[in-house]
């Protein structure tokens, strides 16, 4: 086998990287090092896959996905069995300040995904997915059976445009094609963007913290660890075409399926707050601030799907995975 894995130097590819490569696959990493965050972060993490991976193992291109010839000449020249298409421009909030961003990283650098993988055929295409499709949904926890026509930011809607470019192009050309709608992903390495990251380091400066909504919003927190395990197995049940299969919003006669992985609980950030200061022994400063546009109010993942399939159920409790942030954050920073 020989796997890509696109955000090879993002939070979620470099975990995936590595526990691949710890199980002894080869592993094609891509990325563009972005500056929408910390580059020097995304640097480390490369620099430690690379110092702990055989060297025939893993190999590593620095390039924009978005660029077409890129992308063929990559997939001619590999010959990849697996795809694991990580790379996006993230973030909701910045797609309100740079929409084109969005329309080059998460939709035409993924139609060149998709090229490649016509043109070479793969064994299985698993991409990145979000939560945030579900936008305007109240029911809850949210489950891959709901519908997902009313997102509220742009992220949400590339997100969306690649389940349903991905279903076009498994239809038309047998890809096995499997989406995974990702859970406010937490733990090392993590986004300095994120919650957790922002408001360690601002608790560990004396500076305040901003809480939206008052801090009455709700998250499905998803450590680490527990995403991987969850992409790892999915990665190995490739979807089968099935032309008896009834048409769902998560599945088709087409090979293409779309699961949730998330925690499968819901956490107000108000406790998730005082989760980190418990762990940091520190009290934090808030500001408090209205919803943000392009926001909602809670996410709750419904994963039974997930668990039919793969047999696995995200487990780890948050206050041990926040330790375990913390532990990484004091050591990278020397704080």
């Amino acid at each position: 086998m020989k796997i890509l894995i696109t955000g090879a130097a993002g939070f979620i590819g470099y975990h995936l990287a590595r526990r691949l490569l710890a199980d002894g696959y080869i592993i094609t990493g891509v990325d563009n090092f972005n500056d929408y965050y910390d580059v020097q972060l995304k640097r480390d993490r490369l620099a430690d896959l690379q110092k702990n991976a055989q060297s025939d193992h893993f190999s590593f291109y620095e390039m924009e996905l978005a660029d077409i010839d890129n992308v063929a000449n990559l997939f001619a020249e590999e010959k990849f069995t697996h795809i694991v298409h990580l790379a996006a421009q993230a973030g909701v909030r910045y797609s309100l300040k740079n929409p084109y961003a969005y329309i080059n990283s998460n939709v035409l650098a993924f139609e060149n995904i998709l090229e490649g993988c016509r043109n070479n055929p793969v064994e299985h295409l698993v991409f990145a997915s979000s939560s945030s499709v579900y936008g305007l949904n109240s029911k809850r926890p949210y489950s891959v059976q709901d519908n997902v026509d009313h997102p509220v930011s742009l992220y949400a809607a590339t997100k969306k445009s690649n389940e349903l470019m991905a279903h076009a192009y498994s239809h038309l050309f047998d890809i096995p094609s499997t989406g995974l709608r990702f859970f406010t992903v937490y733990g090392p390495w993590g986004r300095p963007d994120m919650a957790l990251h922002l408001f360690t380091t601002a608790i560990l400066t004396g500076k305040p913290i901003k809480v939206f909504n008052n801090g009455k919003m709700r998250r499905d927190f998803t450590y680490i660890d527990d995403i991987i395990e969850g992409v790892v197995r999915i990665l190995f049940l490739p979807p089968k075409k099935d032309p008896s299969r009834q048409l769902t919003p998560a599945t088709s006669s087409a090979p293409w399926r779309i699961f949730n992985i998330g925690n499968n609980h819901c956490v107000e950030l108000n406790d998730f707050i005082a989760t980190i200061e418990k762990v940091l022994s520190v009290k934090a400063k808030k500001e408090l601030m209205p919803m943000q546009s392009g926001d909602v109010e809670a996410t709750w993942a419904d994963i039974d799907d997930l668990a039919t399939v793969t047999g696995f159920c995200p487990s780890t409790p948050l206050e041990e995975g926040i330790r375990n942030f913390v532990s990484w954050y004091r050591n990278y920073y020397k704080l």
